[in-house]
């Protein structure tokens, strides 16, 4: 007789992989604008002094929330830009941000509990609470009204059993970035129900044309039960590194230790002070990494406007836009397949971020050079153009 698995894992739905998991194996000339993987290398300062910390020695065990200098430098960094209120004992340094979402979701949902996602959500995020045991219910924003923040979709979908909330801003796959009356929604029905929300915020830095990323922990009243979640991984392109962090208040740190120091100790030594040298370096290097996905996105949004049947509204912040492309007539999945089989150009479907999220795709303009984007859009032109 097999061994049987954990309930944990049979009620748990398996991970989609979607475009990607199509993609792989295929022959032929594909550009992948798929995966949120940047185009850039890690900038050279980051690498020396991890280089530096492994030639001084700095291979043993270390503190189980993160060096105390990176997460003195977090605590800065959080104060100075986001605007929260946060000491260094208030933050855990993690494997990315999956495993800080992971540890939040292990932290404070139970079996029986519902975690809200605003949709077009992001699919990782339903594996972790259902391996908590909780139920996952969806509350779809409006495309026709830019997917934004709205109290009557959102409110009506809470329980008693509702225990959190999670966000994304700025969002994929969308590329909104959230105003604060947005977020001032979500606080004041966060508080009304007395619901923790799980903030990811791994795209707050790269923003566009004077948007504003709001940490909502900082408003009024949030710091109290917001877990922020951010990482280097976009930022500073150090997806392969593995390096984030959560936020929170003291109350809500202790529970999320449980799961990271059972999990996985600590992370990687070393590594963490190359995280050190993103953050306390050359503001100019990240802000002209910003600035060439500034002219990527400008290149890609453009281009998906020309194209028949089809519409991109501005992205505001991330690497991805979310053109519309129900005029066409075709499912986003349709659609998606049709480009990969026809074009090899690999994006991926809306609705792999829920029901919402139909009639869009996904495309990546942050994970390629701008010759590779020109070949991708020129080749979705002579797609829609023959529609």
């Amino acid at each position: 007789m097999p061994i049987r698995p954990a309930r944990r894992i049979t009620d748990t739905s398996p991970k989609n992989f979607g475009m990607f998991a199509k993609a792989i194996g295929m022959e032929g000339d594909l550009i992948h604008l798929e995966l949120g993987m940047p185009a850039e290398d890690t900038p050279q300062h980051i690498k020396d002094a991890t280089i530096a910390a492994l030639q001084a020695g700095h291979v043993h065990y270390s503190d189980l929330q993160g060096i105390p200098e990176l997460r003195s430098a977090i605590a800065n960094k959080l104060r100075r830009q986001n605007g929260m209120d946060v000491t260094a004992d208030e933050v855990i340094v993690t494997n990315g941000l999956t495993q800080a979402s992971f540890a939040a979701f292990m932290a404070f949902l139970d079996a029986g509990d519902e975690c809200l996602l605003l949709a077009p959500y992001y699919p990782q995020h339903i594996g972790k609470a259902e391996l908590a045991g909780a139920k996952v219910t969806i509350a779809p924003l409006d495309a026709a009204n830019n997917f934004s923040i709205n109290r009557a979709l959102i409110e009506p979908l809470i329980t008693p059993a509702t225990r959190a909330i999670a966000l994304i801003n700025p969002c994929n796959p969308t590329g909104r970035v959230y105003t604060r009356d947005e977020l001032q929604i979500l606080a004041d029905i966060a508080q009304k129900h007395d619901l923790l929300v799980l903030s990811d915020e791994v795209y707050e830095e790269i923003t566009y044309d004077g948007a504003t990323h709001i940490s909502i922990a900082s408003l009024p009243g949030m710091k109290e039960r917001t877990i922020t979640m951010c990482a280097f991984t976009k930022s500073h392109a150090m997806d392969g590194w593995r390096l984030g962090y959560i936020a929170a208040d003291a109350s809500l740190i202790g529970p999320c230790m449980k799961i990271t120091s059972n999990e996985v100790t600590h992370v990687n030594t070393f590594v963490q002070h190359g995280a050190l040298a993103a953050l306390t370096g050359d503001p100019a290097i990240l802000a002209n990494m910003i600035e060439r996905d500034r002219a990527r996105r400008d290149l890609v949004v453009s281009r998906l406007n020309q194209m028949p049947a089809v519409s991109c509204a501005p992205v505001e912040g991330t690497i991805y836009a979310f053109p519309d492309i129900s005029a066409t007539g075709l499912t986003s999945q349709e659609c998606a397949d049709r480009l990969l089989n026809e074009t090899g150009v690999v994006v991926e479907a809306g609705s792999f971020y829920g029901a919402a999220g139909e009639g869009h795709l996904r495309v990546c303009f942050g994970c390629a050079e701008l010759p590779v984007l020109e070949d991708a859009m020129n080749r979705m032109q002579r797609f829609f153009n023959a529609l």
